[in-house]
Formats: C-alpha cells, sequence, structure tokens
C-alpha cells in the first residue's frame, strides 16, 4: 500500500479509509440540506416581485445578493477551516443561514428582504466549498469521485428542494416557507456537524503538496497568472450557466407553461447534473481535472445554444435534461485543479476564492438576463449573451490545455 493510503496521525485518521467515506457521506447531506439557500428563491421568485412590486430585474438582484454573501462566505469559512478546522466555522454559516431564512419570511420591505438573503448566501456557502476543500484531504487515489460526490449534494439539493419549496409555498404561501426552511436547517444540520470533529493528519498533505508542485511545473505559468486565469474562467462559465438555473422557472411562466413546468424542469435539470457531478470525477481521474473541464464547457455551450433556438414545452423538457447532463461537472473541476496545481494547505482558501468568482459569475448572469429581460421582453438574447459568455470560457480552457501539451512535449 503506498504511504498516501496508509494510516496518518492517531484518532483513527486514515485517508480512505471507512471513516473517510463516512465523513464523504455526511458532507453530502449537509451540502444537500445547506444548498437550499441557492435554490429556494429561485422558485419563489415570480411571487415576490408579485408581492413587492418590483420590476424583474430588481427581483432578480435579490438573487444576485444570494451570490454574492455565497461568495464572500466561501472565501471566509474557507479560510477559517484552514486555520481552525472546519466545525466551528460551520457551525456559524448555519446560525447564519437559519436566520437569514427566519428574517427574510418577516422582512417588510424589499431592501430589507435583500439583506436577509445577504445572509442566506454567506450561510450556504459553508454547505459548498469548505466541504469540498475539507473531503480531498481524506483521499488521494480516488479523490476525483471523491470531490464530486461531495459536490454533488448541492445539485442533490436542486433536485429536491425546488418541488418541497413550491408545496410549502402553496399551502402557507413563500414568507412561511422561508420561516420554516430555517428551522428545518438548525434542526438538522447542527447534528450532522458533529461527524466532522476529526482532523486529518499530515503525511497525505505532504505527499499531495510534491504532486502538486511537480503537476504546476507543467504548466510553465506563474501560479497568480494561473489563479487569475481560472478565476476569470470560473466567471465566464457561470454567467452562462445562471440563466437556465435562475431563470427557467419564471421563463416557463412568461412562455405560459406555468411556474409548476419550470420547477419541474429545475429538478429534471439538477437531477442530472449529479449524475453528470459523478461521471464528471471518475472521467478526471482517468484524463485529468483540465481535459474534464474542457468537455463540459463545450457541451454546455451546446445545450445553451439549443435553448436559443427551441421553446416549445417539451423540447424545454428535452434540453434541460441535456443541460443538466453537460454542465453539471463544470464547478468541481476547479476544485480538482487547484488539488492539482496548488499546494494543499492552501485548498480551503484558494477553492474558496475560486468558488467565489463562479458565484460571481452566477450573480453577474442572473441580474444580465433579469436586464435583457426588462429591455426585450424575452430570454432568447439572454441564451445568446450567456453562450458569448462560454465561448470565453472555454478559450481560456483551451489556452490552459495546450500550455500543458507544451511543456510535456518539451519535458
Amino acid at each position: 500500500m503506498p504511504p498516501s493510503a496508509q494510516t496518518v496521525g492517531n484518532c483513527g485518521n486514515t485517508v480512505e479509509s471507512t471513516y473517510a467515506w463516512l465523513r464523504l457521506i455526511a458532507s453530502v447531506l449537509l451540502g444537500t440540506i445547506g444548498s437550499v439557500g441557492i435554490w429556494s428563491y429561485v422558485i419563489a421568485l415570480p411571487l415576490v416581485q408579485a408581492d413587492f412590486g418590483i420590476t424583474r430585474a430588481n427581483a432578480s438582484l435579490v438573487y444576485t445578493l444570494t451570490m454574492v454573501g455565497f461568495g464572500a462566505g466561501a472565501v471566509v469559512i474557507g479560510g477559517f477551516a484552514d486555520r481552525f478546522g472546519i466545525v466551528a466555522p460551520l457551525k456559524g454559516a448555519v446560525l447564519t443561514l437559519g436566520m437569514g431564512y427566519v428574517a427574510s419570511g418577516l422582512a417588510p420591505s424589499p431592501k430589507q428582504f435583500a439583506l436577509a438573503n445577504l445572509l442566506i448566501g454567506f450561510g450556504s456557502s459553508g454547505a459548498f466549498a469548505p466541504l469540498i476543500a475539507d473531503i480531498s484531504h481524506w483521499f488521494t487515489r480516488r479523490r476525483g469521485i471523491a470531490v464530486a460526490i461531495c459536490s454533488s449534494g448541492t445539485y442533490l439539493g436542486g433536485a429536491i428542494w425546488p418541488p418541497i419549496v413550491q408545496h410549502f409555498i402553496e399551502r402557507g404561501g413563500w414568507r412561511q416557507s422561508q420561516i420554516l426552511i430555517g428551522i428545518a436547517c438548525l434542526v438538522t444540520m447542527l447534528p450532522l456537524l458533529e461527524m466532522l470533529q476529526r482532523r486529518p493528519g499530515h503525511g497525505s498533505e505532504g505527499d499531495l503538496h510534491v504532486a502538486a508542485t511537480d503537476t504546476r511545473a507543467n504548466l510553465g505559468l506563474n501560479p497568480y497568472v494561473l489563479f487569475g486565469l481560472l478565476c476569470i474562467a470560473g466567471v465566464a462559465c457561470c454567467v452562462a450557466m445562471s440563466m437556465p438555473q435562475v431563470h427557467i422557472v419564471a421563463y416557463c411562466a412568461d412562455l405560459g407553461y406555468g411556474v409548476t413546468r419550470g420547477a419541474e424542469m429545475l429538478s429534471l435539470m439538477l437531477g442530472l447534473g449529479i449524475i453528470s457531478r459523478i461521471g464528471s470525477g471518475l472521467i478526471a481521474d482517468r484524463i485529468g481535472s483540465l481535459a474534464t473541464l474542457l468537455a463540459g464547457s463545450v457541451m454546455q455551450a451546446a445545450a445553451l445554444f439549443l435553448y436559443a433556438l427551441f421553446d416549445g414545452l417539451t423540447p424545454l423538457y428535452v434540453i434541460s435534461a441535456l443541460f443538466g447532463l453537460f454542465q453539471g461537472g463544470i464547478v468541481p473541476m476547479y476544485a480538482l485543479i487547484v488539488g492539482d496545481y496548488f499546494p494543499l494547505r492552501q485548498a480551503g482558501t484558494l477553492v474558496g476564492l475560486l468558488i467565489m468568482s463562479t458565484i460571481v459569475g452566477m450573480a453577474l448572469g442572473a441580474w444580465m438576463s433579469g436586464v435583457i429581460f426588462d429591455l426585450t421582453g424575452s430570454y432568447q438574447q439572454a441564451f445568446l449573451n450567456g453562450l458569448l459568455w462560454n465561448l470565453l470560457n472555454i478559450a481560456i480552457v483551451l489556452f490552459l490545455m495546450q500550455r500543458r501539451t507544451r511543456r510535456l512535449k518539451f519535458a
């Protein structure tokens, strides 16, 4: 057995051990529950807009603030996790998430509602990037699939939460739904955090640090330049990704299909995204994270082009399914790239910063799509706008792939 797969430290902290897999299960559950902060407002958006009497752009701006909070939380919580371990920062995140939901349900004005959603985004971020960075400490040979499975909690939540939120809204209104969600997060997530009390040893981190140093040399880029390019790519791909994910419910309502059909498409999209994320993890363990990112980006662009061409009910279901299968593995690849090209001891901070860039893209794309709709009365140009941003992402990944190929050829 290679050293990286042997027991490290005391207290049963074994890389790829039974405990590592149990920790992964707990992380997936936390990610599934905590991801409600991303998806619940997508369902409530048309009703909130009508209740407060605001424009679609202003209603979309609330989601943008949620994503701003999510991105900031990923960096802050990830930094604290690198220094103090993951449990204490995540407890603070869960408390923030619960309080944000309760405050949003009681908010008397759009401004206060938006500020409450900023808290929701910050708290929800603890259930994504910090968990992904943490689980990478517990796996070596199967790190790609472990990170992919961990990140699937967000999409699993995206498949489960929309119909639940829609049911709560139909029964008691969106305000009561917000309050119930906040209480549910507190009751379920705090006990699950006890599963993450153990901390990894140091043997595997050293091995992966050496691996990261070796692979980084293959690109021949300054680490700051590489990280900057990855952040730009993250923004670009998620501006494109946000159009269907954030606006599909409102899009279906505008087409006369109803919000329920839109919620079903969102659940289908994100449910199939789980398959995409796990499949991408398996592929990345074989062909590498950069190549897998390129494949996912190209296929996402193809799906966006189909959205711009067809708006029938059946085609939208089919395209939403394809979109989920194509784009689900994109964001986890950025976390894997950090592990491949940067020291693992910086994983929490760097993954948090990179995830923040993807969230900036989601926030920017959600707002841009709302503005385009207000200006044109249609989402067709918004889909094309997303496609252009997607092409920028593809160009950056191609550049990095070419650098890697060139360096390997002359090594």
